[in-house]
């Protein structure tokens, strides 16, 4: 017996912005799973900025997409059929089979997760890799310290609002977000529990920077690059840290992007700069999930997501990451509303 699958595939590789014409939704038959394999049907899907250099058929940390191949991202879903004794038929998993409806997968690469402690979309989010994300990139990637003032840029994105709010858990003394639009920036105070709000689309980030963190700052959380970094090695303090998570404003880039140009302050300040991967973090995984499923128990942390509904709006929920559509973590589920 076998089962019919739709699936994404990468149509072509995008030269800037994606377009829905790169990407392929096709049919396929996947066999009945074998001895350590699952059949899974997928629930949510994950979207995140990253995938867009897997596009690209460069080296990087992780492979690129192939070209008429399958694309994968997080998933959460249930096992429909399993020969794997320690996952039975019913079991919700965590797998990275994503960006497709069914998924044939070896029982190695799932986790078993309890949907009755946290809905799916938990696990693709705060208790998943986006919450590991901001908490090893703001506690070890940084060295945060109570009483740091902290900036974030991508604030109400996935990462950026949850890691304004560890900041704040852990004792700074001052959070200050930067966000792209009004509702999103007054959504940093009144949602995430930001001390001040940058709204960069209204212009002069370094003033608005200056004004919120008149003393400067300690620790920067980048998940944008370009102007931000800049304003941010501007602002930063001696010995102040940056954590470098992400660079959305240059990844639909056609040409190489210029560094920041006031890259020489790093001398002076004796900065850190550090770049990161979540992976770096595994290994500390289990003291996070505490940690965090605990703040979520307690409600002093806000997760919030934004939802997509329909396998065949992956690739409009994707791209839309790169216009900000999104507050805090973009997910889709494979069945329409």
């Amino acid at each position: 017996m076998t089962t019919t699958a739709r699936e994404f595939h990468l149509a072509a590789r995008p030269e800037g912005t994606p377009g829905p014409e790169h990407f392929r939704l096709v049919e396929t038959q996947l066999a009945d799973p074998g001895p350590g394999q699952l059949l899974v049907r997928n629930e949510v899907l994950s979207v995140d900025p990253y995938m867009r250099g897997r596009m690209n058929d460069v080296k990087s940390y992780v492979p690129p997409f192939q070209l008429d191949a399958p694309l994968d991202g997080g998933a959460v879903g249930t096992v429909v059929a399993s020969g794997e004794e320690s996952i039975p038929v019913g079991a919700h998993v965590l797998h990275a089979a994503g960006w497709r409806d069914y998924a044939l997968i070896d029982a190695k690469h799932a986790t078993v997760v309890d949907t009755a402690l946290a809905p799916a979309t938990a696990y693709l989010n705060a208790l998943g890799m986006i919450g590991l994300t901001a908490w090893g990139g703001l506690l070890i990637a940084a060295e945060f310290k109570a009483g740091d003032t902290v900036f974030v840029s991508g604030a109400a994105g996935a990462v950026g609002s949850l890691a304004g709010q560890i900041a704040r858990l852990k004792g700074a003394a001052r959070v200050v977000g930067s966000a792209g639009g009004e509702a999103k920036a007054k959504a940093l105070v009144e949602r995430f529990g930001y001390d001040a709000a940058i709204d960069y689309r209204a212009g002069d980030l370094r003033g608005q920077l200056a004004a919120a963190a008149p003393d400067g700052i300690d620790v920067y959380f980048d998940n944008v690059g370009g102007e931000h970094l800049e304003a941010a090695l501007g602002a930063a303090r001696r010995h102040g840290r940056i954590a470098l998570c992400g660079a959305i404003a240059q990844y639909n880039a056609t040409s190489p992007t210029p560094g920041p140009r006031n890259l020489a302050l790093a001398i002076g300040k004796r900065l850190t700069l550090r770049g990161f991967i979540v992976s770096d973090y595994f290994g500390r995984n289990k003291e996070f999930v505490e940690e965090m499923a605990s703040w979520l128990a307690q409600g002093r942390v806000v997760a919030l997501e934004t939802v997509v509904h329909g396998l065949e709006r992956t690739p409009e929920a994707f791209i839309s990451l790169f216009s900000g559509a999104n507050t805090g973590k973009l997910v889709v589920t494979v069945d329409p509303a």
